[in-house]
C-alpha cells in the first residue's frame, strides 16, 4: 500500500472508501473520497479497493444533482423568455446574476472539485483554502473584500472520541464546530439580514444546533451523521438560481443532497438569482489594442 491508494477499513465494515494522504510507521491517514472525513488507521486493518467508471462513489465524480441544478435553471430561463414574450429557442433578452459565493474550505481536495463543480454550473465564487482554526479571521478579511451573497464555510469535524458519554450538546465535544460557529458570528457581524447574506456552515457532524444559533441559514449535521463532501455546494448553488422575490424551498433542496434532513437542516431563506436588461453585447467588453 503507497500514498493515494483508495481503500476502506476492515473494522468499519467497508462502508466507506478512503484515500491514503500519508503512512507513518505503518499508521495511515486516510481522506475520505466522497464524505468530509479524516481517519487513521494501521495498515493492517486496509484493503485496497478499485473504483470503476460506473461507481457512483469514483474520486472527482459528478454529484446527481447537477442535472438538476440545470434542468432548474433551464426551466426559469425557458419560462421567464416566453413570459416576455421571446419564447420558443429565441435567446432571452435579458442577462443573469446569480448569487456570488464566497467559499471557504478547510480541506484543498474538496476546495478544488468545489471549484471545478460552481465553474461548470456558472456560479460566481471565490474560493479560499483555510484551516478550520483561521476561518473566523478569514471571513473577517475576505467579506469586505468579496462582498458575497451567499457564504460556505466547511471542512472537517466530528465528535471528539475523548467525549465524556453522551456530551453531544457541549460544544467543546467536536472537533471545529467551534471554528465554524465563530466564523458564523463574524458573517452575522459584517451582514446580520439572512436574506441579504445566505451563510452554509458546518461539516461531518457538526454541531447544527450552535451554527443555527449563531446565524446560519443551513449548516450541518442535525442527526450528526457524516455528510457529502459536495452537500454544502449543493445548497448555496440551489440558493444562487432562486430568484429573490423567491423564498428557496427547505425541503427540495436539501432533499437534493446526498445526506438529506439527517445530514442539513435550515431556515426559510430568500435567493440570490436577479436577471437584468438589456442584454450587453460581449464585444463591448473588449478594449481597444
Amino acid at each position: 500500500m503507497k500514498q493515494g491508494d483508495l481503500v476502506t477499513r476492515r473494522s468499519y465494515g467497508g462502508d466507506i472508501i478512503f484515500k491514503i494522504q500519508n503512512i507513518i510507521r505503518q499508521q495511515a491517514v486516510l481522506r475520505g473520497v466522497d464524505y468530509r472525513l479524516l481517519a487513521d488507521a494501521p495498515l493492517t486493518d486496509l484493503t485496497t479497493v478499485t473504483v470503476n467508471a460506473n461507481s457512483q462513489t469514483a474520486a472527482g465524480s459528478r454529484p446527481p444533482w447537477m442535472e438538476t441544478m440545470r434542468k432548474s435553471r433551464n426551466r426559469a430561463v425557458t419560462g421567464y423568455a416566453s413570459a416576455n414574450g421571446t419564447g420558443g429557442e429565441t435567446a432571452p433578452a435579458f442577462f443573469e446574476m446569480p448569487g456570488k459565493v464566497l467559499h471557504l474550505d478547510g480541506d484543498p481536495a474538496y476546495l478544488r472539485k468545489c471549484m471545478n463543480l460552481y465553474g461548470e454550473l456558472k456560479v460566481p465564487a471565490e474560493g479560499y483554502y483555510v484551516s478550520e482554526p483561521h476561518m473566523a479571521d478569514a471571513m473577517y478579511r475576505l467579506l469586505p473584500q468579496v462582498k458575497p451573497d451567499i457564504v460556505v464555510v466547511t471542512g472537517h469535524d466530528g465528535i471528539l472520541k475523548t467525549r465524556r458519554s453522551g456530551d453531544i450538546a457541549n460544544l467543546g465535544s467536536y472537533k471545529n464546530s467551534h471554528h465554524f460557529v465563530n466564523a458564523v458570528r463574524v458573517a452575522r457581524q459584517y451582514e446580520k439580514n439572512k436574506d441579504t447574506l445566505t451563510v452554509v456552515a458546518g461539516a461531518c457532524q457538526s454541531h447544527f444546533e450552535a451554527l443555527m444559533q449563531a446565524g446560519a441559514n443551513y449548516a450541518s449535521s442535525p442527526s450528526r451523521v457524516l455528510i457529502h463532501a459536495l452537500d454544502p455546494l449543493c445548497v448555496a448553488v440551489k440558493v444562487a438560481y432562486t430568484p429573490i422575490r423567491d423564498t428557496v424551498n427547505i425541503v427540495d433542496v436539501i432533499g437534493l443532497t446526498h445526506s438529506g434532513l439527517e445530514g442539513i437542516g435550515g431556515v426559510e431563506s430568500r435567493g440570490s438569482y436577479r436577471r437584468g436588461v438589456p442584454v450587453i453585447p460581449k464585444n463591448m467588453y473588449q478594449q481597444a489594442p
